[in-house]
């Protein structure tokens, strides 16, 4: 009588390897799809609500409000009451001045525009998970950091980047130190921004929504750098 063998199970070859990669890349949450959008968004709504702060045009070209001060310490004090009550149409003059300057010079409107998109696109918007590889070389987020920062460097100061920036800053601040000083600011009614006229230029100008933006931005920013 014949014994006969027991069957022959087939064996599985298990790939924990390649299952544990598949999870944990699935686990990884994707970069959003409108993080820019998102971002621009909040920058735009930020600085709408700045602009609805503005005082009216009248009151700044009132005629009848001019005069020569008497002295330093007067025009001093009248920069520092218009500044606390028209530090809105102020920051705004200097924003129109600049970026009047920017168009008038197409080649440092493009440079700026570059470095700006080689910050979003390349360190604050690119995830950890996608190295840069320029020129078959891979960066790591520091060297790509440091690339950014010796960028922005030779752009700001070696080029007519920086030269156009700090004319139209200064120009700007000078238009609204002379405002400033020859407006009369007693008809201005300063009880409700007096509180406010120590506070910071840009803080003053957006009321608060700049900090509005950083705490917006930093999930955005924080998902696409994980």
């Amino acid at each position: 009588m014949s014994s006969q063998s027991p069957p022959v199970l087939p064996i599985t070859n298990l790939q924990p390897t390649t299952t544990t990669t598949t999870t944990a890349t699935a686990s990884q949450p994707p970069l959003p799809p409108h993080a820019l959008r998102a971002f621009l968004n909040n920058i735009t709504e930020s600085v709408r609500n700045g602009f609805s702060q503005r005082r009216p045009f009248t009151e700044l070209i009132d005629r009848s409000a001019f005069s020569k001060p008497e002295s330093i310490s007067e025009a001093t004090t009248r920069i520092r009451k218009n500044y606390a009550y028209f530090r809105i149409n102020y920051l705004a003059a200097i924003f129109v001045i600049l970026a009047f300057s920017l168009l008038t010079n197409p080649f440092s409107l493009l440079l700026l525009v570059g470095l700006l998109c080689s910050w979003l696109f390349l360190y604050l918007f690119r995830a950890s998970d996608q190295p840069l590889v320029l020129f078959g070389r891979t960066f790591s987020d520091r060297e790509t950091l440091g690339i950014l920062i010796v960028l922005s460097v030779f752009v700001v100061f070696l080029t007519n980047v920086g030269s156009v920036i700090i004319s139209a800053l200064l120009v700007g601040v000078g238009i609204v130190c002379a405002h400033g000083a020859f407006r009369v600011p007693e008809d201005l009614f300063l009880d409700d921004v007096q509180e406010n006229a120590s506070t910071g230029f840009l803080s003053s100008f957006l009321g608060g929504a700049a900090s509005n933006v950083v705490a917006s931005a930093a999930p955005i920013v924080a998902a696409a750098r994980a």
